[in-house]
């Protein structure tokens, strides 16, 4: 039986990293991200990529970390198209964290652990071109 999702292979498409502050400095995080999901026409494939920044909020061409991770998944074309986005988000996740959690720990500076996102309460925007249903 399948699941809602299947992961099938995930590649990192771009890492910027800049880091000019001195050892030491207190630095304000801030986040922010973009997740995206595009359906094949003719398989039940979909590809979702994850952009995620953390900054430091006062000055943040002083440090910032940009991540971009590109996810392929199978899915369950029974279920419905935001069920699929929020259950491959949960899915790629984990990657992005522990991505950002290594690139940070491998610079010498303190890890930077991202913290969860609840996907599940965040408004899912569809720019498919297509109406939005009335069900």
């Amino acid at each position: 039986m399948m699941t809602n999702v299947n992961l099938q292979g995930y590649k990192v498409d771009m890492i910027d990293f800049v880091n000019k502050k001195e050892n030491g400095a207190k630095i304000s995080l801030g986040n922010q991200f973009r997740y995206n999901v595009q359906y094949a026409k003719d398989r039940d494939i979909a590809k979702a990529e994850f952009d995620f920044e953390v900054h430091d909020k006062e000055t943040p061409d002083s440090f910032k970390i940009h991540v971009v991770v590109v996810g392929i998944f199978a899915y369950n074309p029974d279920v419905k198209k935001e069920k699929i986005h929020t259950d491959t988000f949960k899915a790629l996740f984990p990657y992005v964290k522990a991505l950002i959690t290594t690139i940070t720990a491998n610079c010498g500076i303190q890890p930077i652990m991202i913290p969860e996102i609840d996907i599940d309460n965040q408004q899912i925007y569809r720019f498919d071109g297509s109406k939005p249903n009335k069900n």
